[in-house]
Parts: C-alpha cells; structure tokens; sequence
C-alpha cells in the first residue's frame, strides 16, 4: 500500500519502520524535517507538506504529540485536508482528548474522506515487532477497511466504539501505567536501607500481584537506572507523560469528576522536569524517588 505517516518522533519512526520492513511504499512528513531523513536513509519519501503527504498516500497514519499539533497538521493551506483528499482513510493514533478525535472526523467527512482512530499502547520495541494493541473508534465499515493494515502494527484490536471511545481507553489504560512509575519510586524507598542488588530487586517485585507487565518488558532498564547506568534509548519521556496525565486530568474535569492520585503523580513529576528530568525516560523516575526520600 501507499502509506503516509505524518510525525515521525519515536513512534510515529518505529510505526513507518515496521511498514517499510513489510514492503509497504512509506511516505513520511515531520514538523521538524530533520527527524525523517533516517527514515528517508530507509527507503522511505519525505514529503514537503502533510498536504503533499496526503496527495501521495491512500491511508494516511497520523500520530503527533498532542491536540495542538494534530489541528497544525490537518488544517491550513498546506495541511492533511488541503487537497481533495477524498475516498481516502485517515488512521489518527495520537493520545489526545475524545472531543479532539469527534471534532477532527466531521471535518475528515466534510472533505469526503473517512477516519478512524487507533491510539496505542505499547512503546518503540512494540511498534517495531507489529506488537502494539489498538484502541479503535470509528464506523464499523471504515474500521473493516483499515483493519488489514492494523493487524500489521498491532498484536491486539479492539473497536471500543465510535470516534472519540479509542481516545478515552487509551486515557484510562494509560492511568494505572503513569501513576505506577510514582508508586514503584515509593515502594523502593521503603526497602531501599536493604541494599538488595537492582536486578534481584526488580525481579522480585515483578514476580508479586503488584508487579505491572511493565517490570517485565523494562526491568532491564530499570535495573540500568537503579545501577545509576546508560538506560539506552528513551522510549517514553518525563514530558510526554505529563501531557498525557494533564489530558487525562482535564477530560475528567469536563465529565465533572476528579483523578486526586493523577494529580498527585503529576505533581511530582513536574518537580522531576524542573530538575532537569523531562526529557529522560520514565525509568529514571522512581529511582529520583527513592533517592529524594533517602536524602530527607
């Protein structure tokens, strides 16, 4: 297929890789240029524009950083819906408010086109093996239409509804993930005096009913951030967790309900960036934890 990817940060990078590595004809636009000559260096073209972008795609994948940088990329004169874009499928993968994905598919119809969203779970590794899980929203016939090419980046699918269900189960699913990383910097500071070596700490933690499946995938990134070692690549940073627990927080309070353990998860982790955090992976977080609590 003619596939367009427009954002290509770590996922958006990992999605485009993965479809150039099943033969697809991978067209790629980023707001910064530079992060898509790698891609290019793959075998993939770089578009000027994301209308340029469309013009060249049947299916175009967009997931960008937040609300803001979805309206940039789809409105405008040089934007996704630029040109006559219809009868094309537009895949929208970005972590963002409900409201944001409704508002964006009537402006999709309005051109003649189709949308459906399909945010992700799962981070760079994932992407790259076709092993993310999809939380989809849309027409059942357009998530039939787009279903081939989502059984290729995805080990899992769910159609949890109509545009706007995707974005609020990647919400809730990304809750119990954000707030653990304060959880698990607590709990290491109530046996840190132990002195117990990172990796069999971990392990034991991972093999307990507290234990998330993010202990599993990361624990050794996390035993690297214990062992005060290189985590290797960032998968998931400080800032991009904040914006997703403000999102979280801010569609809560628009259904006239509060998220308090959000909130307090959030606080700390502004702290975490102010300390020059923000853009290290989400390891380091429990690790400045219990070395906080150490130290008072």
């Amino acid at each position: 297929m003619k596939i367009g990817i427009a954002g290509t940060g770590r996922m958006g990078a990992a999605i485009a890789t993965r479809l150039l590595g099943l033969g697809h004809e991978v067209t790629v636009w980023n707001r910064t240029a530079g992060k898509a000559q790698a891609l290019a260096a793959a075998g993939a073209v770089v578009a000027a524009t994301p209308a340029d972008l469309a013009s060249q795609s049947e299916v175009v994948i967009s997931i960008l950083s937040n609300a803001e940088a979805v309206d940039a990329a789809y409105g405008g004169t040089s934007g996704l819906l630029a040109g006559n874009v219809a009868g094309k499928l537009f895949i929208e993968m970005s972590t963002v408010r409900p409201e944001a994905e409704r508002s964006l598919a009537g402006r999709v119809r309005g051109k003649g086109a189709a949308l459906i969203e399909c945010p992700v779970g799962g981070t760079v590794g994932p992407a790259k093996d076709g092993k993310l899980f999809g939380f989809v929203g849309g027409d059942a016939a357009e998530v039939a239409r787009a279903q081939p090419l989502l059984d290729q980046l995805c080990r899992r699918v769910e159609h949890v509804g109509p545009v706007g269900a995707g974005a609020s189960m990647k919400l809730a699913i990304n809750l119990p993930l954000m707030v653990f990383w304060q959880s698990f910097g607590e709990a290491l500071s109530l046996c840190a005096q132990l002195g117990l070596d990172p990796a069999r700490l971990v392990d034991i933690f991972a093999d307990t009913s507290g234990g998330p499946n993010v202990l599993k995938g990361r624990g050794p990134m996390i035993v690297a951030a214990l062992q005060g070692k290189d985590t290797g690549p960032i998968t998931s940073d400080v800032d991009l967790m904040r914006k997703d627990l403000r999102t979280m927080i801010e569609e809560a309070a628009s259904r006239g309900m509060t998220l308090p353990v959000a909130a307090s998860a959030l606080e700390c982790f502004d702290e975490a960036a102010q300390e020059g955090l923000n853009e290290s992976d989400a390891v380091t977080l429990p690790v400045r934890w219990m070395k906080r609590e150490r130290k008072t």
